[in-house]
């Protein structure tokens, strides 16, 4: 029987077509991952790969890659079809931007999107979006004070034209950043992805029968949709409300309010009351806000349905315009995960009044702490090479946080090797810090320290971007708080968490993540687990010694 009858696309069939579907983003992400050359892109996963429909809905997306990435694609595509009218595509365009407000959030990440063809017609597209080693501009920092101080913006254009290079927008862009040779090659493995997706899809409909990817699309987004849906309804109606304070900018604290709104099958999201926009670079664009919204959510409330954008017609996000989480242009906005990061938390502490079995604890590694290192090393040869390290997950009422995992984001360390070899850097200490996750009933995950030297004969640039040194991660239900983010030098010299510096010559540089906040009242943490934790060096006899139980006893 054909698949291209209604009555054939039952939820069997739709599985089949949709991990179809999956496999050829998969695939395009590998050959994207496999043909650059920045490690933040080979080694971090710092991308996404995402199908879409004739009408730019997402359908399918890669399952290694930043999931705020997916969540920002479809938005993106659409606006690029606002600026080139879509009679205007022709088979083998690509075509970019890195405008944070039509893309994800900030300058270094560039958007791609091509036209799908079939026999002359236009059957969907595909999206990718990579984050470039460089961008020009200062080196990617939090501390600029103006938008067009953080890089060069390139706005919607035809990097490549009916298959040809357009040889103009590779000129501009090799002639303003510092690693034009790396930062062309990563933009032509993504060429490479979109050239792959054309070809899996172009297969895929010729095999299943389908004319176009709206008949799966639309019957994936319902069922999604239905799912959300009845997740949604379980919850009791009402308002739910939290506060998250985060470090800001020097003593400039910021705060994101949070309001959980259900309404039957309808939820809200609503960040009234937050913090207006800042003058740096920690304002989070409305696309990363509302990615950063809705892929929390999903996990939650239905973790094992199709993502695509079905799953999020039930959800409204609303963020203040001029806001931290939905600034005015030309806002500052390089370091955004800074500040869209902590949405997560935002949301599960509002959801912990309804719903504690299901969410986890504040993550020490939301937001990120990064540290961008630039300059060139003894051969007078450039570098930049960006430390993607993390800190402790927040536990949840069913077991510890794991330890150096990140969330909400999911970008990987990668190889250490890798990174001392691109840079005049060597990491002298990687290591786990005993006993730093929050206590609780079960325990946050631990942080962990990483010491690097300045090895080159030459000073290095460096930008950190750390927060939750004041703030630490906050527990739940009882659970206590992780240890703070520190970033220190054995000089003795003092950094700014959110800003460049110069590191000379044999300088060593100290950076703790940050633990998870612990889940539950820690009187109930099982001995077993005391035990367990102190025998594997997670934790000390002094801070976590088994209760005296007598009075129980008696």
């Amino acid at each position: 029987m054909s698949l291209t009858s209604n009555s054939a696309i039952n939820g069997v069939n739709l599985e089949i077509l949709w991990s179809r579907l999956i496999s050829i983003a998969d695939e395009a992400a590998t050959a994207l991952r496999r043909t650059a050359f920045s490690t933040i892109v080979r080694e971090s996963n710092d991308f996404g790969v995402t199908i879409l429909d004739e009408n730019a809905a997402a359908v399918a997306e890669n399952t290694i890659g930043v999931p705020a990435f997916l969540g920002v694609l479809p938005r993106a595509v659409k606006s690029l079809l606002q600026e080139i009218p879509i009679d205007e595509w022709e088979e083998g365009d690509c075509i970019v931007t890195n405008d944070p407000w039509m893309g994800a959030g900030h300058l270094p990440d560039l958007v791609m999107a091509s036209p799908i063809f079939l026999q002359g017609q236009l059957v969907g597209f595909s999206a990718t979006v990579a984050h470039l080693p460089d961008i020009g501009g200062v080196i990617f920092s939090a501390d600029c004070r103006d938008f067009f101080e953080e890089g060069t913006r390139i706005l919607p254009t035809k990097f490549m034209a009916a298959g040809n290079e357009n040889p103009e927008v590779a000129r501009f862009i090799r002639g303003n950043v510092r690693l034009p040779d790396m930062v062309l090659r990563d933009i032509y493995a993504q060429v490479t992805a979109h050239r792959v997706v054309a070809q899996g899809v172009q297969k895929f409909l010729g095999k299943s029968g389908f004319s176009k990817l709206s008949s799966i699309s639309q019957a994936l987004h319902q069922r999604a949709e239905m799912a959300m849906r009845a997740a949604i309804a379980k919850m009791p109606d009402g308002e739910y409300r939290s506060v998250v304070t985060a470090d800001g900018y020097d003593d400039k604290q910021t705060e994101i309010h949070c309001c959980v709104r259900i309404e039957g099958s309808n939820l809200t999201v609503d960040y009234t009351g937050t913090s207006p926009q800042i003058d740096r670079g920690l304002n989070s664009v409305f696309n990363y806000t509302y990615a950063y919204t809705v892929y929390p959510l999903k996990c939650v409330l239905d973790p094992v349905t199709p993502h695509n954008d079905g799953s999020y017609r039930s959800v409204t996000v609303n963020a203040p315009l001029g806001s931290i989480l939905n600034p005015h242009f030309p806002a500052p906005c390089n370091a955004r995960q800074l500040t869209g990061q902590l949405l997560a938390g935002a949301i599960y502490k509002c959801l912990a009044q309804i719903v504690p079995d299901r969410i986890v604890a504040e993550s020490g590694t939301a937001p990120t702490l990064r540290a961008v290192f630039n300059g060139a090393d003894d051969s007078g040869k450039r570098f930049s090479q960006m430390l993607m390290c993390s800190g402790g997950m927040g536990a949840s009422a069913h077991r510890d946080g794991h330890a150096c995992t990140p969330f909400p984001t999911n970008t990987g360390s990668g190889s250490i090797e890798a990174f001392e070899g691109l840079a005049p850097l060597l990491v002298r200490r990687k290591e786990l810090v005993c006993g730093s996750g929050g206590e609780g009933k079960h325990r946050g995950g631990l942080g962990q320290e990483v010491e690097i030297e300045v090895i080159g004969s030459a000073p290095v640039n460096m930008s950190l971007m750390a927060d939750r040194i004041v703030n630490p991660a906050e527990g739940l239900q009882g659970g206590g708080t992780g240890q703070p983010v520190r970033v220190s030098l054995a000089s003795g010299r003092t950094l700014h968490p959110k800003a460049r510096t110069t590191l000379l010559p044999g300088d060593r540089l100290t950076l703790r993540y940050g633990d998870g906040g612990g889940f539950g009242n820690p009187a109930e943490r099982s001995e077993g687990n005391i035990r367990s934790d102190i025998k594997n060096g997670y934790a000390t006899t002094n801070r976590m010694q088994p209760r005296d139980r007598s009075d129980e006893k008696r």
